[in-house]
């Protein structure tokens, strides 16, 4: 009866297994060498090439190094369907030591990230640098888990699928770890123009 049922069971396992391999996804690559797009206590300022949007963050904590944060960033080209971005711009910044809501006015796509590091906060602050795609429209959002999945953990956020996009972001700051947690809002776009902002 055993030989029967791995007889049965080993064909379904194989093919299984092999399913698995078709949806695995790779690392992003952040870069050629991989390097950081700061140093711990400074400020830095990123952009994505012109029609790009980030896709993917990655980040490492130090408590030593004033809990603060290295960090790094992936971008790839838009859907061809938007278009070339409209235009571009810097968002609001947020205080350092508080909890952080922000979302791209305008119907934006986030394309970039700035930040300065304040050593008598032990925190940073964030604006992010967002992109108009026409008149295109977000819809279907939603926020992701918490990255990092707890305070002073590394972090590796990516977007997995092409037709998504981050059009902001959520944070909360822990007084006691000095961290913080991001959950990312991510949205579809519409593939025509319509007449409202959000």
């Amino acid at each position: 009866m055993d030989l029967v049922l791995l007889w049965v069971f080993l064909p379904l396992v194989t093919v299984a297994w092999g399913q698995y391999g078709d949806y695995y996804y790779g690392p992003y690559n952040y870069g050629d060498n991989d390097e950081w797009v700061n140093v711990y206590r400074q400020g830095f300022n990123f952009q994505c090439p012109h029609g790009q949007v980030i896709v993917a963050v990655r980040s490492v904590f130090s408590k030593k190094e004033g809990s603060d944060r290295l960090w790094n960033y992936a971008c790839m080209p838009a859907a061809q369907s938007l278009g070339e971005p409209t235009e571009c711009w810097w968002e609001e910044i947020n205080r350092a030591g508080t909890e952080w809501y922000q979302t791209c006015s305008n119907n934006g796509l986030v394309a970039g990230f700035q930040s300065q590091y304040f050593p008598s906060v032990l925190d940073r602050e964030w604006q992010f640098y967002c992109c108009r795609y026409s008149r295109r429209c977000p819809y279907s959002c939603w926020l992701t888990t918490e990255y990092p999945g707890h305070y002073g953990e590394d972090m590796d956020m990516m977007m997995y699928t092409y037709d998504h996009y981050i059009r902001g972001a959520t944070t909360t700051f822990s007084a006691v770890d000095r961290d913080r947690q991001w959950k990312f809002i991510v949205c579809r776009m519409t593939e025509y123009d319509c007449p409202f902002q959000n």
